[in-house]
């Protein structure tokens, strides 16, 4: 079974920075993060193909991913930022499709979490921007916080032919050790079959110096009773999980949250199908 990872990132301080690495507790991530230093451990993990997803919202990024994807064997597919707001983002994402390493484009994303208005996905300039995303082909990646999975379910509601891929499971308390609103969102958002979910991230949402594995066991087992292992993909988050864990100890955490029948799908099948690998 080759895995597929469906959620990483890169970045060179030295092209950009990522305004986002701010304080003590995220000092070791502002160093440059590139694919040399991530095939390695992929490899050693038994991970064969991976999903690159932005970090910031300029739109030289995306044409610098694809780029990477077409020079690099392991990135078999890119989650870019456009913004979706522009009049005419159709004709920018078929300008991003025919950039060189283009077709690797599979989906787009936006910071949503840092966005005050909790109900900006149902803004209209935004929905018609999601709705040239799902004409183009594409999926969207959803990376907001609880309490913005209402909106992200009303969206998804709103535009049934476009595929959203919550990541990391929308974010749940897992340092406060609470399950609601969040799982009662989780499930109201997964009753609609135009979603799926990243098993990715938790790490992070814990306390990242002395998390165990019960204590994410129960925000999988809610996403697993909600979506099922046809709609979860695995996703290392890397380098931002190795706040509290190597890149090879998320793939074996994910393993450790799931059952044997369930790993195919969660590490290798639904990624390929969602995304098109």
């Amino acid at each position: 079974m080759t895995v597929v990872d469906a959620h990483h990132h890169v970045w060179d301080l030295s092209v950009r920075d990522q305004d986002w690495i701010t304080g003590p507790e995220l000092s070791p991530l502002r160093r440059d993060f590139t694919i040399d230093d991530l095939d390695p451990e992929a490899r050693a993990a038994g991970v064969g193909r991976t999903v690159l997803v932005q970090t910031v919202t300029v739109p030289e990024e995306t044409p610098e991913f694809l780029a990477l994807a077409e020079a690099h064997e392991l990135i078999a597919g890119v989650v870019g930022w456009t913004d979706l707001t522009r009049p005419d983002v159709a004709g920018e994402l078929a300008r991003l499709r025919e950039l060189p390493g283009g077709r690797y484009l599979k989906g787009i994303r936006h910071q949503v979490q840092g966005e005050p208005d909790p109900e900006w996905l149902l803004r209209p300039d935004v929905q018609r921007g999601l709705a040239a995303v799902a004409d183009a082909g594409l999926v969207y990646d959803l990376v907001v916080l609880p309490h913005q999975l209402p909106a992200c379910a009303r969206a998804a509601a709103a535009l049934p032919g476009l595929t959203f891929v919550l990541d990391h499971l929308g974010k749940p308390p897992v340092a406060a050790g609470t399950l609601e609103p969040w799982a009662s969102d989780l499930r109201a958002l997964a009753a609609l079959p135009n979603t799926v979910a990243k098993l990715s991230g938790l790490v992070t949402e814990a306390d990242v110096a002395s998390w165990t594995v019960a204590d994410l066991r129960p925000y999988a087992e809610v996403a697993l009773e909600a979506l099922g292992p046809d709609r979860l993909m695995y996703g290392s988050d890397w380098p931002v999980c190795t706040l509290g864990v190597a890149y090879g100890g998320t793939l074996d955490l994910t393993r450790e949250l799931t059952s044997p029948p369930e790993h195919e799908q969660i590490l290798t099948t639904t990624a390929t199908r969602v995304y098109g690998l």
